[in-house]
């Protein structure tokens, strides 16, 4: 079994074409607790829209850009037509078990279940609930963007304390993923290094390749930014 270089994941996006309150096209802003986000554009358009302590900011997105982002940059995924992006993620299944903390309002963020059964999406009206899902988010990082834009940083350090409030539970689990993959990977790299070292060649003896398929369009998930392409990487 071989992972996807450096124990990441990767899928394909179609960012969301749907406005929004305050008249951008796009998905559902939020922020990783662990995880380094890439994005790698394909095709299209748009604008990566962030949060960060030292402010507002928004990235151009076309095709051939590249734009990364780390733990804690609250994002935004903005389509100004056809945007299609590739994105890398570090430490593949820690995203889908949870690092994702989305932008809704405080007093959601402050009730687990509440923001459980918000971010959960109706299986009967999965577009729907998506839509729904991403207003509450685009509320939220409007009023973190204003107070951000007045010179006051509070709210959104009190997204950070609700966020990692909201995935303690979770985040003990979160290290048999790290060592399954991205630590494997080190590993495996250190031991390959070692035997060159000593003239040892065995481990080339163990060359694979690995190909993964898109899913048919009709079986693309729902995902906070748009429509995903997920990929099973071993």
């Amino acid at each position: 079994m071989v992972t996807f270089p450096g124990g990441t994941g990767v899928s394909g996006l179609e960012v969301y074409p749907w406005e929004a309150a305050d008249g951008c096209h796009g998905g559902s802003p939020h922020l990783h607790t662990v995880c380094t986000e890439g994005y790698v554009v394909v095709a299209g358009s748009g604008e990566l829209q962030t949060l960060t302590p030292s402010g507002y900011a928004s990235v151009p997105l076309r095709a051939g850009t590249v734009a990364w982002f780390s733990p804690g940059t609250v994002h935004r995924a903005v389509n100004h037509g056809g945007l299609r992006v590739v994105v890398v993620m570090q430490n593949a299944g820690l995203p889908e078990a949870g690092d994702a903390v989305l932008t809704f309002p405080p007093d959601m963020l402050a009730d687990a279940e509440r923001y459980r059964a918000a971010v959960t999406l109706d299986p009967d009206d999965l577009e729907g609930s998506a839509r729904r899902r991403r207003d509450l988010a685009v509320a939220g990082f409007q009023t973190l963007r204003d107070r951000l834009a007045d010179g006051d940083p509070e709210p959104l350090l009190t997204l950070y304390r609700q966020a990692a409030a909201l995935v303690r539970p979770r985040a003990a689990a979160w290290r048999d993923i790290v060592a399954a993959g991205p630590a494997a990977a080190v590993a495996a790299s250190s031991r390959h290094i070692d035997a060159l070292l000593e003239s040892d060649s065995s481990h080339l003896r163990d060359a694979q390749v690995t190909s993964a398929d898109a899913p048919a369009p009709d079986d693309r998930a729902f995902g906070m930014c748009g429509r995903l392409d997920t990929y099973r990487t071993t």
